[in-house]
């Protein structure tokens, strides 16, 4: 059963979106929305990549995309994720991969995110493991090389159009972060939870690190949102060893996401320490593991029908994951050929692909990071931006 709180948050951030709307009726035509943040610079994984794993390795296929884009877009989902959710509600375009040289649009920030990104550099190769050479390290290298290529174009060329923002946009953008899922979730089967948190005190204060480096470089508002509970994520309860008796009242793995919440709580006090070496910045911490967390344990409270069951996937049960064949892909598997397929209700999922969230889910989630409920401390964002609806 959904908690009070969790009613009334989820309730209050239904209408405070319905507001929105009205008032935007109210004021088209009249007077333009106002935002103090021009653009958006992003920094993360899968769940927040909109194109830049696969502008450096092309290569992605249906059915990613299918519900918005009606195409694959670069996004581990089948449709729009939080931070192309977050741009609307500021009135932004969609953030145009760092690595797409083709059609790529920067006057309003850009994406440095890319599947299979860690927070620490990896020990291995894409071809080994699957695990992103852009680590968070090699991201933040990209935004000041970004930066430096700015100033120098507009120190150099006084007139002409271009792509490029104004040398000013750095203090007047958000920075977000979104990533470390799989600095925790790439070792997990092979060295445990144990294993796993020796170094996660290393993951956080990379994070805390990069951010003091983007305020030397004259950012001042970041937005870090703590990780997912990944014990309710249907690749996971399939690959991850576990008993029955391990599992909550909802089907998620307790010993997983208890993991996470001290990984989020030792993320949230890291980030208290660097606010106060950063006094001019303004550094919240976003708790989008909550926000997924309901989601996952009552999904019929919030519109959607399945939690812990993937829409993207083969096999059917409980989970519809399987291992062997991912979304997408098609295999020969003990001599028969199997495609994992989507579903055709991706709205009432939470899971897209077993790993990543569904479009329905995204949007939901967003919903309640623009009520301000989650964000830590608190954050007038409607105040510095008269947010757009997200349709």
């Amino acid at each position: 059963m959904t908690s009070p709180q969790f009613q009334k948050i989820f309730v209050s951030f239904g209408k405070f979106i319905t507001l929105g709307v009205v008032m935007m009726a109210m004021l088209c035509g009249i007077s333009d929305s106002k935002c103090e943040f021009e653009a958006i610079f992003n920094f993360g994984d899968s769940n927040s990549d909109t194109g830049g794993f696969w502008a450096a390795f092309p290569a992605q296929s249906g059915p990613f995309g299918m519900t918005y884009f009606k195409r694959p877009a670069g996004r581990a989902s089948d449709g729009r994720l939080i931070v192309d959710f977050l741009a609307q509600a500021l009135g932004l375009p969609f953030l145009s991969p760092y690595l797409q040289s083709i059609g790529s649009d920067y006057r309003h920030g850009a994406n440095y995110a890319t599947l299979a990104s860690t927070v620490l550099l990896p020990n291995t190769s894409l071809f080994v493991t699957g695990i992103s050479p852009f680590s968070l390290a090699i991201q933040l290298n990209q935004m000041k090389e970004f930066k430096a290529r700015v100033d120098e174009f507009h120190s150099s060329y006084k007139n002409g159009s271009t792509k490029l923002p104004s040398p000013d946009i750095f203090g007047k953008s958000l920075y977000t972060f979104y990533i470390g899922q799989n600095d925790f979730t790439s070792n997990l089967a092979a060295i445990g939870i144990g294993g796993v948190k020796q170094y996660l005190p290393q993951v956080v204060s990379q994070i805390a690190g990069t951010v003091e480096e983007l305020y030397a470089l004259g950012g001042r508002t970041f937005l870090v949102l703590n990780l997912a509970p990944i014990g309710c994520y249907p690749a996971l309860l399939v690959q991850l060893p576990h008993s029955s008796s391990e599992l909550d009242a909802y089907g998620c793995m307790i010993s997983y996401n208890n993991a996470v919440l001290d990984y989020n709580n030792m993320l949230k006090e890291a980030l208290a320490q660097t606010r106060r070496n950063l006094p001019n910045a303004s550094l919240i911490c976003v708790d989008t593991h909550s926000v997924l967390l309901e989601l996952f344990q009552n999904p019929t409270s919030h519109g959607l029908k399945y939690g812990t069951k993937a829409c993207c996937g083969h096999g059917d049960g409980a989970y519809n994951f399987d291992a062997k064949v991912f979304c997408g892909n098609t295999k020969v598997i003990n001599g028969s050929t199997v495609t994992a397929t989507a579903c055709s209700d991706p709205q009432d999922y939470v899971s897209w692909d077993g790993i990543h969230a569904t479009e329905a889910a995204n949007k939901l989630t967003t919903w309640a990071i623009l009520n301000g409920s989650y964000f830590d401390p608190p954050f007038p964002l409607h105040q510095l931006c008269d947010l757009n609806p997200i349709g």
